[in-house]
C-alpha cells in the first residue's frame, strides 16, 4: 500500500482524465490520496474531492505566494472547511521567498501566524510551505511553538542542519521528485541521515515529476520512482520504504485504522 501524502489533483491539469486517475491509483495501491489545498478556491475543490472519492482526504490552507488579498473573512471560511470530517489537516502553509512578485515577507508572515493559530485551534497538524526562506519559517515555528502542533514540511529542500532542526520538533520530511534529480544531492544526504520514521513520500502533483519524467505533470503513479531511490540511498528492500512511510503518513494526519 502506498499513502500519496501531498498532491493538487484538483489542478486544472487533471480535468480530462481525474476520475480514470484516481480510480487507477486505486488499482495500484495507492489507497490514501492527500489532496492539499493552495487558495480558498482549491481549497474548497479539495473538500469536494474528498466528498466524492472514498480514499481522498484533504489539507486546506492558502499557500505564502497567495496571501496577499486574504482576508479574516477567509480565515472565517477556512475554519468551516476544516471542520469537514475528512480535512486532516491545515495547509499549505508557510514562506515563499523565491519570486520578487510574492506578497510582501511581513504579510506572508502574519498569514502564517494565523494559519498556524487556525491549526491549533482545530487541534490539526500543518502542512509547511518553505522556499528560500530556511531562517524566517524556523523562526516563526519556533515562536509559534510549532512542535505542539506538528506537521510536514512539504517536497524538503533545505540540508541535514535544518533537517536536524524539524526532525527535533517532532516535523516529518516530504520527499518527493526531486531526490530523484541530478542536482539533488542535499536530498539525498538528508535521507540518508533523518530515520526513516521520519519520512514520507510525496509526490507534489503536478509539479516536480521524478526522473526520468522531468518536466512532465506528475502524479502518483510515479511514486516507485522515489521510493526505489530512497531505497537505494538506504540500502533496504523498497518494501519496507512503503511499509514505514505508509505507517508514518497515518501517524502525520492523525488517522484511524478505521478511516
Amino acid at each position: 500500500m502506498i499513502f500519496e501524502t501531498h498532491g493538487h489533483y484538483d489542478d486544472k491539469k487533471f480535468d480530462a482524465d481525474r476520475d480514470v486517475l484516481l480510480q487507477e491509483f486505486l488499482a495500484q495501491g495507492i489507497d490514501r490520496v492527500m489532496n492539499i489545498g493552495a487558495d480558498l478556491q482549491s481549497s474548497r475543490a479539495t473538500v469536494a474531492l474528498a466528498e466524492q472519492y472514498p480514499h481522498v482526504y484533504g489539507a486546506v490552507g492558502v499557500h505564502p505566494s497567495e496571501v496577499g488579498t486574504l482576508t479574516e473573512r477567509d480565515m472565517d471560511e477556512l475554519e468551516t472547511l476544516a471542520h469537514h470530517e475528512k480535512v486532516m489537516a491545515i495547509g499549505e502553509i508557510g514562506l515563499d521567498y523565491h519570486y520578487e512578485d510574492c506578497p510582501l515577507k511581513d504579510v506572508q508572515k502574519h498569514w502564517f501566524v494565523r494559519q498556524l493559530e487556525l491549526a491549533r485551534k482545530m487541534k490539526l497538524p500543518v502542512v509547511i510551505h518553505s522556499r528560500d526562506a530556511a531562517q524566517d519559517t524556523l523562526e516563526v515555528m519556533k515562536e509559534q511553538k510549532a512542535e505542539e502542533i506538528g506537521g510536514v514540511v512539504h517536497c524538503f529542500s533545505y540540508g541535514t542542519e535544518m533537517a536536524r532542526e524539524y526532525l527535533n520538533m517532532g516535523f516529518f520530511l516530504g520527499i518527493g521528485g526531486v531526490l530523484t534529480f541530478k542536482n539533488g544531492k542535499k536530498l539525498k544526504e538528508v535521507v540518508e541521515y533523518a530515520p526513516l520514521s521520519s519520512l514520507v513520500l510525496e509526490t507534489d502533483a503536478p509539479y516536480l515529476s521524478p526522473e526520468p519524467f522531468r518536466g512532465e505533470r506528475n502524479q502518483a503513479l510515479r511514486i516507485p520512482y522515489i521510493a526505489n531511490t530512497i531505497a537505494a540511498i538506504r540500502n533496504i528492500p523498497v518494501e519496507e520504504v512503503y511499509r514505514v512511510t505508509y505507517e508514518n503518513a497515518k501517524r502525520l494526519y492523525r488517522m484511524q485504522e478505521s478511516e
